[in-house]
């Protein structure tokens, strides 16, 4: 499945291939290895963007003591941080880096209320960048749970990634994997729990987006 971010320039990439072949079967005949040349390498890079934007189905165990991935990609961050914006306090944060091979859906990591959102312009640092969490394009949302629990998670653009979209608004209620928005072309995303929670990914990880328990709640 094909994610709706990606369907407008998946079909302008096509235009573009059925151009150039009709240009150089038009205007240049004889150049059958150039227009094949040229054809093939807007095809891989079509390809490449095809991959970018596949949305596949993810199977979900709901469990309200869980914390769910919320991005596929690869665990860079564990640790006890301050969490300036909201929360204003140290939090357990769990940082996912998407590399550009990524699926880069964005699934709810807990069923509950959006009780918090706010989107922050800013600069483009590689998403390891220390200041990135702070000084990047980003998003803040937190999600408070059935029992009272806040989440906080962020959407963080990186050097490529120029664009982060979101489907929610505050008073919204999701579900846990529920799709909440995208990162075009590799970020990252930061979780804040609270210290008590229960990590149970280590750094290096991999994860699936929507069923890859990262912590369980206290």
């Amino acid at each position: 499945m094909i994610h709706k971010e990606g369907r407008t320039l998946l079909f302008v990439l096509l235009l573009v291939i059925v151009a150039i072949i009709f240009a150089f079967d038009y205007f240049l005949p004889g150049m059958n290895v150039l227009r094949n040349i040229v054809t093939g390498i807007v095809l891989v890079f079509f390809l490449l963007v095809l991959q970018f934007f596949r949305n596949p189905s993810r199977d979900t165990v709901k469990n309200a003591n869980h914390i769910i991935a919320p991005a596929d990609g690869k665990v860079v961050v564990i640790e006890e941080a301050e969490e300036p914006e909201y929360f204003k306090g140290k939090r357990k944060q769990i940082s996912i880096f998407m590399s550009p091979f990524n699926v880069h859906v964005n699934r709810m990591p807990a069923a509950g209320k959006i009780c918090f959102f706010k989107y922050h312009p800013g600069k483009y640092l590689v998403a390891w960048h220390p200041k990135s969490s702070t000084e990047n394009e980003r998003t803040t949302v937190v999600v408070k749970t059935q029992s009272g629990t806040e989440v906080l998670f962020r959407q963080i653009a990186g050097a490529l990634a120029r664009r982060i979209k979101w489907y929610v608004k505050e008073g919204d209620v999701l579900d846990q994997g529920q799709e909440f928005g995208f990162i075009k072309f590799g970020s990252r995303v930061d979780i804040y729990l609270p210290l008590n929670a229960k990590v149970k990914v280590k750094i290096d990880e991999v994860t699936t987006g929507g069923e890859t328990v990262i912590a369980e709640l206290a």
